[in-house]
This record gives C-alpha cells, structure tokens and sequence, in this order.
C-alpha cells in the first residue's frame, strides 16, 4: 500500500473507540486491520499516522505511560485518546 495513511488513521480511530476509555492500543493493531499479510511494512506509516493524530490533538502516544512525540520515540509505543 503506497498511501496507507488515511486508512491507518481510520483504524487508530476506530480500534480506540472499540476500547474502554483509557485504554490504549498498539499501532502494530492498526497496521494490522488495514493489512494483515503485509502489516509489518506499514509500521512506519502507522507511527507516523499516530503521529499526526496526536498533533491534531485527537490522541496520545506514550512509551511506559508517559506522553512522548512519537517521530523521535525508539521502541514500542502505545495510543490512547487524547485528555485521559
């Protein structure tokens, strides 16, 4: 998929609303909703999805609870919605 962004944002969405409020998810969820043969490929496009939802404001990404910017996070990171 060259331009999996808008439908990675979409499953980010989508996967939080299916959660308890509060709860996070693992962009690799969102990756993998959109294409599950090929999800690994679009880790990049499904952090940077994550990304600019959080500069939208929509969402948080955090690593180890803490809110962090996830274009210069190293490691695993987690999404939850924005003000919980």
């Amino acid at each position: 998929m060259d331009d999996a962004g808008p439908a990675l944002e979409r499953a980010i969405e989508g996967l939080l609303d299916a959660r308890a409020p509060g709860a996070t998810i693992c962009p690799s969820e969102a990756a993998r909703a959109v294409d599950p043969e090929g999800w690994r490929a679009l880790m990049p496009q499904a952090r940077a999805a994550a990304g600019r939802l959080a500069a939208r404001g929509a969402v948080e990404v955090t690593q180890g609870g803490t809110v962090v910017d996830v274009a210069t996070a190293r490691g695993p990171v987690r999404v939850r919605r924005a003000g919980r």
